[in-house]
């Protein structure tokens, strides 16, 4: 599971869009804690309060922030402490080590630390030192960086909204650092100085989870914030608890409020914008290729994106495809879904298997379509309950169809392909959406499988091109990685 997926999973499990920062700042030790007198006395305080906030909050928050430098600054037991508080969280809540890591020469010896020892799932970075800096975190592919984008201080003013106002250096800072990786690996950060500068960098953000900081600070309005940060559907955003809350001998009965309030914006924010667009056709589509209109409305909804993106597979593309869009657009899905369909009525099969996570929508719209079976395979098998390697009822000896989203080396669509096989099913046809070509069928034929898809990249490149979607210099990139 991906940091974003964790995330995510957090938010759904505790209704929360709030995160605490675990800081252990002796100037906000609550007063019940008495005065330490030295400074072994003052560390049982620190950690005695930390895990105390962690208990008050473990099903009120969606992720958990620790500042490092309160911990290296208390010296070596600092250190010490950090690692009993991160062993105290939940596991399935994500820690977001909060850091602003610059330093270039120190990267990957520090991804490691905080990556494999540490066992965080995200860290703050300075967006200065450019992709480069970035490059040693991203390798975790179920690791994320959050790259600061802004910061409330005024001092940072004359930097942030250099040259202009109407062109700010940070708004660059925000359109680079989406070029470094997909959504799932790349956040921002962004202090709130105001609604409008939140506002500016999701419109140019939409897909980017922001984490918020000093959104409590006197003159910023709470709904104003909300409206600018989160998306559509009400998510995309993650906020801190204040931190006058934390120093309360009972700080669990205000985090819930502040929760229910932040949530029946997010309500009303998503039945404000529940209504979903329409794509129509901006000129005469040519009647040679069918599948033209459904590669422009791809285009058009976002699904593809151009910068250097690490995919699944390892390789990286000037380019990246996010077909996870495509099921909040009904008329686009649908479409999608007829797609396959053409293809899958051809086939002979008993049941339909979808490839985890990305396909699964797609697996159950074509079992409702199609009238099939739905079974798939678990990317990771559970530890309680079942533990079952392929979910749903099937029997051995039935012959499956597996769907995927994308086809780029066929490593991961064959490894849960096998994992069918495991439990006596029969698997001859792979059905995707998107063939990255490259020999990726020939490599599938080779391990026994026909592979089927709707699209080929040769044959989007080409339309967008055509229809003037993209220039010169992106349809090269296109045709760099065939």
């Amino acid at each position: 599971m991906n940091f974003l997926d964790k995330l995510n999973a957090a938010i759904e499990q505790n209704q929360s869009v709030l995160y605490l920062g675990l800081d252990p700042n002796p100037e906000l030790l609550p007063v019940h804690y008495g005065t330490p007198e030295n400074s072994s006395d003052l560390m049982h305080c620190l950690q005695d309060w930390l895990h105390f906030l962690i208990k008050q909050s473990a099903d009120l928050v969606c992720a958990y922030k620790p500042t490092l430098g309160f911990y290296t600054a208390l010296g070596a037991p600092g250190i010490e402490l950090l690692q009993t508080t991160l062993a105290a969280i939940p596991a399935h809540i994500p820690i977001i080590l909060d850091a602003t890591h610059g330093d270039l020469n120190s990267s990957s010896i520090f991804a490691e630390t905080i990556f494999e020892h540490w066992q965080v799932d995200a860290v703050t970075i300075s967006p200065y030192p450019g992709q480069d800096l970035a490059a040693p975190f991203l390798i975790y592919t179920d690791k994320a960086i959050v790259v600061l984008c802004y910061t409330s201080n005024p001092a940072a003013i004359p930097i942030q909204q250099y040259p202009t106002e109407k062109s700010p250096l940070y708004l660059q800072v925000v359109k680079e650092a989406q070029t470094w990786g997909t959504p799932e690996q790349v956040a921002l950060e962004v202090g709130v100085a105001g609604a409008d500068v939140l506002a500016k960098i999701r419109a140019i953000a939409p897909e980017r989870l922001i984490l918020a900081r000093s959104i409590w600070a006197e003159g910023n309005d709470l709904a104003q914030t909300l409206t600018a940060g989160l998306n559509p559907s009400g998510n995309g955003l993650i906020i801190p608890i204040p931190q006058d809350i934390l120093s309360r001998a009972e700080p669990k009965i205000e985090i819930l409020d502040l929760c229910e309030i932040i949530n029946q914006a997010r309500i009303r924010i998503t039945h404000e914008n529940q209504a979903c667009s329409v794509w129509f056709p901006d000129f005469t589509l040519p009647e040679q290729n069918p599948n033209t209109e459904l590669i422009l409305q791809l285009h058009d909804l976002g699904c593809i994106m151009f910068g250097q993106y690490v995919q699944a597979s390892g390789a990286t593309f000037p380019y990246y495809i996010d077909l996870r869009k495509i099921i909040s657009n009904p008329q686009i899905f649908d479409r999608i879904i007829s797609a396959y369909a053409e293809i899958l009525q051809q086939l002979k099969f008993d049941r339909i298997a979808g490839i985890p996570y990305g396909a699964l929508p797609t697996a159950t719209g074509l079992a409702l379509r199609m009238n099939y079976p739905m079974i798939f395979p678990r990317k990771e098998v559970k530890a309680h309950g079942t533990r079952r390697l392929v979910e749903g009822h099937f029997n051995p000896g039935e012959t499956v169809v597996v769907v995927d989203d994308i086809l780029i080396s066929g490593k991961s669509v064959m490894e849960g392909a096998e994992k069918l096989k495991s439990t006596g099913l029969n698997v001859e046809d792979i059905v995707v959406l998107i063939d990255h070509e490259k020999g990726v069928k020939d490599r599938l034929q080779q391990n026994g499988y026909r592979g089927h898809s709707v699209l080929s990249i040769s044959e989007i490149a080409k339309t967008l091109y055509e229809t003037k979607r993209i220039d010169s210099q992106q349809y090269e990139f296109f045709q760099e990685s065939q």
